[in-house]
């Protein structure tokens, strides 16, 4: 089904495209769009995910440089029973996460470093489990191509003006002539918001859901999702403001002013999915459902276990990581203090 999904969503960003180039340059124009359609799709597919990790400016980090996060994210996909992903940290206020990569075995999760500053241990490990989850589901491949294709699509709105000033008036190339750019420019821009309408929001209680079982608890969950709701809004994303078609890829809608539960919503709405999870919590207390595990079955993971050993703490290796305060500590001689302690 996922592949099906994914097939869809290329075939419609291709249709888009060449939709665009016509408005653009008549038939000309969209065997350009076709070709340059052509070439995003394969591109997209072996890259986008760097791209979007780019974008963020996300650095990746390991057992030495974030130790404690790092350790987290390895127990939460073993959990899984995934791979164990790429993991990254982006600095930006914001608290949020997102996930990327075409598949399990390629895949990579990033969080903020206001996620990490404002989350308690079990809210971090419920975000990061929620993030597997979307990892597990396949999801991440058809969130990263759409990112990357409806970036692309935007901007092709933006070559309209450039080809409106160089167009003699008697070149019949384009039958909609000026209309035809005009609905070129105001589609366009609209390009990402359609395209992440058309990604179903039923993928974000599946992954809330799933996340919950990893992490073993959907309170935990539950209440990081009310936290980084609320500072969503409190706290821009500038990155996220400038790179508007990543926006379906987080746990959170990054940019401002996305409250709304409707057709044009790219996240359910964030009450609801709380709800759902404070039911499911019900359930977990009832004994009707077991948490963790590839098969959901096993007793989840466990926040307040003994931190990594004092040999697993980050040394010098010469290379940059995000400063995340009084998460991981600021000095060599100043304890680290991780998401467990």
């Amino acid at each position: 089904m996922n592949v099906m999904r994914t097939a869809m969503l290329l075939a419609f960003m291709t249709a888009l495209f060449m939709g665009v180039g016509f408005l653009i340059g008549g038939k000309s124009g969209m065997m350009i769009a076709l070709v340059i359609a052509a070439g995003m799709n394969l591109f997209s597919y072996w890259n986008s995910d760097r791209m979007v990790l780019s974008a963020y400016h996300a650095q990746e980090v390991d057992e030495r440089s974030a130790p404690e996060f790092y350790l987290m994210i390895r127990d939460l996909a073993a959990n899984a029973g995934l791979p164990m992903p790429k993991v990254y940290i982006y600095d930006n206020p914001q608290p949020n996460a997102f996930a990327t990569g075409r598949n399990p075995q390629n895949a990579a999760v990033a969080a903020s470093t206001g996620l990490i500053h404002a989350l308690s241990p079990q809210e971090v490990a419920g975000v990061m489990a929620h993030e597997l989850a979307h990892i597990q589901n396949r999801d991440t491949l058809t969130m990263t191509i759409t990112a990357t294709l409806a970036g692309a699509i935007s901007m092709l709105g933006n070559f309209a003006f450039f080809f409106s000033g160089n167009r003699d008036n008697n070149n019949n190339s384009n039958p909609l002539g000026f209309i035809g750019v005009l609905a070129a420019m105001i589609v366009a821009p609209l390009a990402a918001m359609l395209v992440q309408m058309a990604i179903s929001r039923t993928r974000e209680y599946s992954a809330d859901r799933r996340g919950a079982e990893i992490c073993g608890n959907p309170l935990w969950l539950a209440s990081a999702l009310g936290k980084i709701a609320g500072a969503a809004h409190a706290v821009p994303n500038y990155q996220a403001e400038r790179n508007p078609a990543t926006a379906h890829m987080f746990i959170i809608n990054p940019l401002s002013g996305e409250r709304m539960d409707n057709l044009f919503s790219t996240h359910p709405n964030t009450d609801n999915r709380i709800a759902a999870l404070q039911q499911m919590a019900s359930e977990f207390r009832s004994g009707g459902m077991g948490g963790g595990g590839s098969g959901g079955s096993g007793t989840g993971y466990n926040a307040g276990s003994t931190p990594p050993s004092q040999a697993a703490r980050p040394q010098r290796t010469g290379r940059s990581v995000p400063n995340t305060g009084s998460v991981w500590g600021r000095g060599d001689n100043e304890p680290r203090k991780g998401p467990w302690s």
